[in-house]
């Protein structure tokens, strides 16, 4: 079971499996891989693999995601200003794809490859709707194709819920018909993250996530603000734009045996620009939550929170996963 502000409850099934290659190895974090099929109370369904490996030694780290989505949305419009009587349904079908190679540098350096795949079997929108007056790229059926480069730095001592280390990673990866897509565009992302733990277990997370886009970017791959691991208390999707810039910390501290208790909190923007990720019409959320740990040794968390969204709209909601947002 499941839920979040874009889906309400969820049912269905879910695994999560952990290994390691070789149990000596004490360079290796643990690996991991979800596997789920989902159907909410929204009608919207969901199946998915995905999951990192880490192979022997951390030479190579392999992340992945294959999905199949059913899913009646919403829309609001695009950029930082989208009022909430703009409002207008849509559903999509989807077939996406994700993989990302990792081969270690030096210590703690990696360089990484990484492809994307997405094809849009159907969007059913209202004709002559918001879609349409806004000429939305990507409102008929479509396909991307993609493929990248990353460079990574990551010090983080668990691959769950790390409480020491730091994780900065920054990739590009181009679109273009030389890889089958059907439009062109540049995808770029930097993430940033520190993990310092304070009195006793209690630690202080924190990130820096910038997200923008260059050249014909259709809609499913535009950047997409809220969602249970961002902006917590924002529908994901809420605002969309070519560029996003987020930022947001959360205190974790136990409490007793398994559980756990955080708060959170985080700030951001959307914009055709980069110069629009400013202090205009500034998003801003906050929350707390409980944590129950499934395996206290891997530090495999289960995950229930109440996020509040504000901005030029407000929303809130509860969100019931498996791992930290981040």
């Amino acid at each position: 079971m499941a839920r979040s502000i874009e889906t309400n409850w969820s049912v269905g099934i879910a695994g999560s499996f952990t290994f390691r290659f070789n149990r000596l190895d004490t360079v290796a974090r643990t690996s991991n891989t979800q596997a789920l099929v989902l159907y909410s109370l929204r009608k919207q369904f969901i199946t998915a693999v995905n999951g990192t490996t880490y192979f022997p030694g951390e030479r190579y780290i392999l992340n992945h995601q294959l999905s199949y989505s059913y899913f009646p949305d919403k829309f609001w419009g695009l950029g930082k200003v989208a009022p909430d009587q703009n409002e207008e349904a849509y559903t999509f079908r989807q077939y996406y794809v994700y993989l990302h190679l990792q081969r270690k540098l030096k210590e703690r350096f990696f360089g990484g490859i990484l492809y994307e795949y997405q094809r849009l079997l159907a969007v059913d929108h209202q004709p002559g709707g918001l879609f349409d007056q806004l000429d939305v790229v990507g409102r008929d059926p479509y396909y991307i194709s993609g493929a990248g480069l990353s460079l990574t730095y990551d010090t983080r001592n668990n691959a769950f819920a790390p409480d020491q280390g730091s994780l900065m990673q920054v990739f590009f990866n181009h679109f273009s018909p030389w890889f089958g897509s059907q439009f062109r565009y540049t995808a770029y992302a930097v993430d940033l993250r520190r993990f310092v733990r304070l009195y006793r277990q209690q630690v202080l997370a924190v990130q820096a996530y910038v997200q923008f886009n260059a050249g014909n970017v259709p809609l499913r791959s535009l950047a997409s603000f809220g969602g249970s691991n961002s902006m917590r208390g924002f529908y994901d999707g809420r605002f969309r734009s070519k560029n996003q810039l987020v930022l947001q910390a959360e205190y974790r501290v136990p409490i007793v045996g398994r559980i756990g208790a955080v708060g959170f909190l985080g700030l951001g923007n959307v914009g055709d620009q980069l110069r629009d990720l400013n202090l205009q019409e500034l998003k801003y959320s906050y929350g707390g939550g409980l944590r129950v740990a499934l395996n206290r040794k891997e530090r495999l968390n289960l995950r229930v929170d109440y996020g509040w969204g504000f901005g030029e709209s407000t929303s809130h909601g509860l969100y019931f996963q498996l791992g930290e947002a981040f």
